[in-house]
């Protein structure tokens, strides 16, 4: 019920998922980065659709680092258990994205006891054009940053539950600073960094934004619309013109809808409590 993908069909798998962009940047921007023949890089994704006569009605995903991504709004029962029986003998370590398609994917999986964070989130969405200009200072990170940034990627993968412990947020926090090293912006007050946002996911004129983390003393004074802002201000110099992101909390859910964000749906965050592999 559903097939391999083949090097070739690119562009299909790209045209389908572009109707729903605010819930695909994932998959989208994997397929945009690494395509579809494999690698090594832990976002290499291998795709496999399910068809009607029409075409593409659904696309699913597993990248190399074990995390699972689709985009199968009229999936079937027997289309998800078919991903099921795909995924046999590999190994599995969680699942974003629309909130009902995550659920459905976890459930025939067997994997709801095994779950350490099953968060549904609101998606949020602004045009760049809407934003409010903001005078911040921003910039990259910069050689003497490393424990900082180390330090700030721990307390952000603890606050969202991404690391179930201070042991496992130790061990994933440089697994972020090299996922993300080219997008992370720094909020800069008196020439020392106060905040840091990134863009995890693009993909044409679209970004979506995470990592937004300001320490918990520098907390209730704007920082977080501040860091969002001058982040997507850059973001929009160099041709991006929507953004998308979850929240994870209702303060920053304020945050967002202060600088123009929107809600557009329901996103879900499920992260295993260790990789398991499928089947076994």
């Amino acid at each position: 019920m559903i097939r391999k993908v083949q090097v070739g069909e690119e562009a299909a798998l790209e045209t389908f998922l572009s109707r729903y962009p605010e819930t695909s940047m994932f998959l989208r921007s994997n397929l945009a980065a690494h395509g579809v023949d494999g690698g090594d890089h832990p976002h290499v994704t291998d795709f496999w659709v399910s068809e009607t006569k029409s075409g593409i009605s659904g696309v699913f995903g597993r990248a190399r680092n074990g995390f699972l991504m689709a985009q199968a709004p009229e999936a079937s029962a027997g289309e998800w258990q078919a991903f099921a029986a795909a995924l046999v003998g590999l190994e599995v370590a969680g699942m974003t994205g629309e909130a009902d398609q995550v659920a459905a994917a976890i459930t025939v999986l067997g994997l709801n006891d095994h779950l350490h964070l099953n968060a549904v989130e609101p998606l949020y969405r602004v045009l760049l054009d809407h934003l409010p200009q903001v005078a911040v200072e921003m910039r990259g990170p910069e050689a003497g940053d490393e424990d900082l940034l180390r330090g700030w990627w721990e307390g952000y993968l603890l606050d969202t539950g991404a690391a179930q412990d201070a042991e496992a947020a130790q061990r994933d926090a440089q697994k972020r600073i090299d996922a993300f090293q080219t997008g992370v912006q720094l909020l800069i007050e008196d020439g020392a960094p106060v905040a840091m946002a990134a863009i995890n996911a693009q993909v044409k004129n679209m970004v979506q934004v995470g990592g937004v983390y300001v320490p918990p003393e520098k907390r209730n004074a704007g920082r977080g619309r501040a860091v969002t802002a001058g982040l997507l201000a850059r973001a929009r110099v160099k041709g991006a013109e929507v953004a998308v992101l979850f929240s994870n909390n209702d303060a920053a859910s304020r945050a967002y809808e202060a600088i123009g964000f929107r809600r557009k749906g329901s996103y879900r965050v499920a992260i295993l409590d260790h990789p398991r592999v499928v089947g076994a």
